[in-house]
């Protein structure tokens, strides 16, 4: 089978399906019937509730913006048996705006991958003004909302509905790191992590898309991929379609990168190299980066890379530079980078490095 796969052109875009990776809710009158402070009790809204579930087990995060009593606010949640549902729950008498900011700053992602569901128009009309990308929505029109295709991912995989504990996870290791007394390294040691690097197979091919999708910090391209595609691809004898995930004594990140390479006889391309923004702090970056310049070595070719300058993957463009790549042509956005192989360097010592056939 041969398949092409098109040089890059005019700086991507990414589909709205599925968008939305993370909604914000308001409480009071939103979350539940009444105002928390001056009702004393509060009814929940059942079908609010049923919704915020059924998202989460497709994958999309939730937090909460409030103007309330903090300690109040929290003991209503965890009564209710909801508290464990919202990541960084901002619960202040801040701009709902500023606690959206710290939302997104906290898990990592772009402001317009945010919506914010409140009853009130003044907030909304804030959080409109002070951070448009954050898409808004009246809970009056949550349901039509919901309904629309940036809330509905086109795959529910397998870590979809784990993607919250794996966000918790990441807040049980940021807390213990505030906590360490030690270097870098020495804490990132005792975590035990374990990179493992596959061909893919059919049945990641749900996942990678949804990366090539919800990936843009460390993404080499931005351009994204069908299912189709990467079928096709996995398949092809001219192209090699790896997938890497990473586990830790807390458990697993799940799949967390992939790259693209298009094979010759002298020179290898790399189409597309992508890590997930969860794994940035860990040091693992270049980890598949250089395992591939090292199955080049072997098969004595050299390798260039495609790069486009979306705007939001300088990470990846930094990466690229500390793995020894280098700029040999460009056209506005579009940049080939080509890697010293003299510079390959082995997996950083506090990683195990598992490599499957």
């Amino acid at each position: 089978m041969t398949v092409t796969t098109e040089r890059p052109g005019a700086l991507p875009v990414k589909p709205a399906r599925g968008r939305i990776k993370c909604i914000v809710w308001d409480l009071d009158n939103t979350l539940w019937n009444g105002v928390l402070l001056e009702d004393g009790d509060v009814t929940v809204r059942p079908a609010v509730v049923e919704r915020i579930h059924e998202l989460d087990r497709k994958g999309v995060l939730h937090s909460v913006a409030s103007k309330n009593d903090r300690d109040a606010a929290l003991a209503k949640l965890r009564e209710l048996g909801l508290e464990e549902m919202f990541l960084h729950p901002q619960i202040n008498w801040n701009a709902k705006s500023d606690s959206i900011k710290v939302i997104a700053k906290a898990l990592n992602l772009g402001l317009d991958a945010f919506a914010f569901v409140d009853d009130q128009e003044f907030e909304r009309a804030e959080v409109a003004h002070q951070v448009p990308e954050v898409t808004c929505v009246d809970i009056l029109e949550l349901d039509e909302a919901l309904a629309r295709p940036e809330f509905r991912p086109r795959f529910v995989t397998d870590e979809s509905a784990q993607r919250r504990a794996m966000y918790q996870g990441q807040i049980a290791r940021d807390e213990l790191e505030q906590e360490f007394v030690g270097t870098s390294e020495e804490f990132l040691a005792g975590l035990g992590m374990t990179f493992t690097i596959a061909p893919a197979r059919r049945e990641d091919l749900q996942r990678a898309e949804e990366l090539t999708v919800r990936t843009n910090q460390l993404n080499s391209t931005g351009r994204t991929y069908s299912y189709d595609e990467l079928d096709a691809l996995r398949e092809s004898p001219d192209h090699l379609l790896l997938v890497a995930s990473l586990t830790d004594k807390f458990g697993s990140y799940g799949k967390i990168g992939l790259a693209l390479v298009e094979k010759g006889a002298d020179s290898w391309r790399l189409c597309m190299m992508l890590m997930s923004c969860r794994v940035m702090s860990r040091g693992v970056g270049m980890v598949l980066l250089n395992h591939i310049l090292r199955l080049a070595a072997g098969a004595g070719a050299a390798v260039r890379a495609d790069f486009v300058e979306t705007g939001r993957n300088r990470m990846m463009q930094i990466t690229y530079a500390f793995a020894g790549f280098r700029e040999v042509s460009r056209d506005g956005a579009n940049v080939v980078l080509e890697a010293d192989l003299d510079a390959v360097q082995p997996p950083p010592a506090y990683v195990k490095l598992e490599i499957a056939e």
